[in-house]
């Protein structure tokens, strides 16, 4: 595992690079990215171009061994192109060009600043491709799909959809453009969905307007990565992403680069409400299911955060070397903080980095650095994976289409996956997160939640796995949409009715109003938000409804189909409802399960075939004891252990 920093020495005089740099190799940072936000200093002038200060700043860095991370500044077009070229400034959904002077206002879609973006990715990678120190590239900042309607993203898009449906006719059709008199009698008339609230506009526009967006991104993420690869084909590429509400397809985004880098900021503080997520585990697994590989963090807290927001709470002891140390647990094997500095001007001023603007190293500094050196001791994991028994489905389209149309009042997508997510790791089970279309064959239990928009592939995907023998678990609103976002004149779950064994005859999105279930062994628990009422063909009830005009109808459904058993949870619970059920498909499937976990503690586990690593992370503010089925060594103690004692945000790592 390394540890490193994001450094942004244009913004610093040169007497603060050599001492920050000589500090970093005290403390044992091992990589630092920078540029990603310096184009202006690079390109000052059109087509003039100053390296000097860049190849000063990496021969400093270098000069105290630290591997670098090169950022192609495309986020931030220098202002004299933007006057040069106000073409390329992205335009609102008033027909208005956005006010240029912070970041990210660039077209992705423009020709000329396609043109401008390569050429500083052609200069820079000419220049530093070769350099000892430069182990990895990232593309632009925090990529987003972007909502620009400007004429040429217009243009492109209408383009976009002729290539799509092959006719205006079928354009209409598909969008079923009859409803408030919306027939297309021209291909102009096709407006992205941006004018108003989106839950007002056409569903299936909408959903092929995120598509296209995400393409689009995607499409630019190719084009710069050709662009350098043809330069120097053994270049490591990335891009960083956090999960936000314009964020593309991350399985198409990622596909044209080497390896994933996310961007990781759990929260401060912990939340009141025991139902509140605040675990960025889940997350985490995301990222790793992206490739189905290790991936960067290439931003991680590291003090309070505020920017476009009041500041956050300051990071808590034992938080800064805790959040690093699970992004490792969950597959991370660099782990970047943002950033080295605070920030003493621009509007990034107050999203605090390491070391204060007391330039007076402080107790967060002081915990990195005891970071550093605990990741020295881990080189023992580096050869690891987490091999995992359990498969969380995820679909960037199913994502949008439900935040498109909320279902209920307080009906949320990600919800759900989360909590299936926490129920499995709750008795430490390591949990993929990973796209419908993913090979599944692996896995003894599979989680597909609101499969709500139909994929030809994904759905025979599904059903091959189950017949195949595997254990399937599936929710409320799936099988709703066609792949147009229209809806499916069918009984739900529609494609999906077969393999469930029952349909829904009605459903009450019952919002915020909390009823219970009662499943097979007597339980009751709370629901809300969604209730589907069930018909079993084939399946039995796992749980009933216990009140309201449907008391005593199947909540929650277990089905045989061919080799498989599929679940269906038709209603949305707290908490103890997932854990119960977790563990009960746990026992059916044969897998292990650590009982009586404090809360708040999380477990995965790492493999290099022959050993086995554990790690216990307490992610609470209350002190954590587990006592060990048998006594195991400690990588970070070196000693023998039968029993931990974990403070708030600590982590142990054992060899089982």
């Amino acid at each position: 595992m390394k540890i490193g920093v994001d450094y942004y020495p244009e913004q610093w005089d040169r007497s603060f690079w050599e001492q920050d740099a000589a500090l970093m190799a005290q403390t044992g940072v091992k990589v630092v990215r920078i540029g990603e936000f310096a184009w202006s200093k690079l390109e000052p002038k059109e087509g003039v171009f100053d390296f000097e200060w860049l190849d000063n700043a990496i021969s400093v860095l270098q000069r105290f061994g630290m591997e670098i991370v090169i950022g192609v500044p495309t986020n931030c077009p220098p202002l004299w192109l933007y006057e040069s070229h106000p073409e390329i400034v992205q335009t609102g959904a008033d027909g208005k060009q956005i006010q240029t002077g912070i970041r990210g206002h660039r077209c992705v879609n423009s020709p000329v600043f396609m043109n401008y973006a390569k050429r500083i990715a052609t200069q820079l990678v000419l220049r530093y491709a070769n350099h000892p120190s430069v182990v990895a590239w990232q593309i632009d900042n925090e990529l987003e799909a972007s909502q620009c309607c400007c004429d040429e993203c217009k243009a492109r898009f209408r383009n976009w959809l002729l290539d799509k449906y092959g006719s205006l006719e079928e354009i209409n059709a598909a969008f079923g453009t009859s409803v408030w008199s919306g027939e297309y009698s021209s291909i102009t008339q096709i407006q992205p969905p941006n004018a108003y609230p989106k839950a007002w506009q056409n569903p299936a526009l909408c959903l092929d307007w995120f598509r296209f967006t995400s393409e689009s991104t995607t499409a630019f993420v190719k084009e710069i990565a050709l662009t350098m690869r043809r330069e120097a084909p053994k270049i490591k590429l990335t891009a960083n992403t956090s999960v936000s509400e314009n964020t593309p397809d991350l399985y198409k985004l990622f596909d044209e680069v080497d390896f994933v880098s996310f961007d990781n900021y759990p929260p401060a503080e912990i939340p009141k409400d025991t139902e509140e997520f605040y675990s960025h585990a889940f997350f985490l697994d995301m990222m790793r299911g992206v490739k189905g590989k290790s991936f960067w963090v290439m931003e991680q807290l590291s003090g309070p955060t505020g920017s476009w927001s009041p500041m956050s709470r300051t990071p808590k002891p034992g938080m800064i070397m805790g959040y690093s140390l699970q992004a490792l647990a969950h597959g991370a094997d660099t782990v970047v903080h943002f950033r080295w500095r605070t920030a003493r001007t621009g509007a990034e001023m107050y999203w605090h980095g390491l070391i204060d603007h007391s330039n007076v190293p402080g107790r967060r500094f002081f915990e990195f650095a005891e970071l550093c050196k605990t990741a020295s001791k881990l080189s023992v994991i580096d050869t690891t994976e987490l091999v995992s028994d359990v498969a969380i489905l995820y679909s960037p389209e199913n994502r949008f289409a439900l935040r498109l149309q909320q279902q209920s009042e307080g009906f949320d997508y990600l919800e759900q996956l989360r909590y299936f997510h926490a129920a499995f790791s709750r008795y430490g089970a390591n949990i993929d997160v990973v796209s419908p279309d993913s090979d599944l064959s692996n896995y003894k239990v599979v989680i597909a939640p609101s499969m709500y928009v139909y994929k030809k592939s994904s759905a025979e995907n599904i059903y091959r796995y189950v017949i195949n023998g595997g254990t399937l678990v599936m929710t409320n609103r799936s099988g709703v949409k066609d792949s147009n976002n229209n809806c499916i004149m069918e009984p739900l779950p529609t494609v999906y009715r077969e393999l469930i064994g029952a349909e829904i005859t009605e459903y009450d999105p019952v919002g915020k109003n909390e009823q219970t279930i009662t499943d097979f062994a007597g339980n009751k628990f709370v629901c809300s938000k969604w209730c589907d009422i069930l018909r079993v063909t084939t399946a039995k009830a796992y749980a009933e409804y216990n009140d309201n005009f449907y008391r005593c109808c199947p909540a929650v459904t277990m089905n045989r189909y061919c080799s498989g058993v599929v679940y269906y949870v038709g209603t949305i619970c707290k908490m103890d409802f997932y854990e119960s059920f977790a563990g009960n498909i746990m026992r059916q499937t044969g897998m292990p399960r650590l009982k009586g976990l404090p809360k708040g503690v999380e477990v995965t586990t790492r493999t290099n075939g022959l050993d086995d690593y554990i790690f216990f992370f307490n992610n609470s503010e209350e002190n954590a004891t587990i006592t060990l089925p048998k006594p195991m060594y400690s990588i970070i103690d070196s000693t023998g252990k039968d029993k931990l004692e974990l403070k708030p945000f600590e982590m142990e790592i054992v060899r089982k």
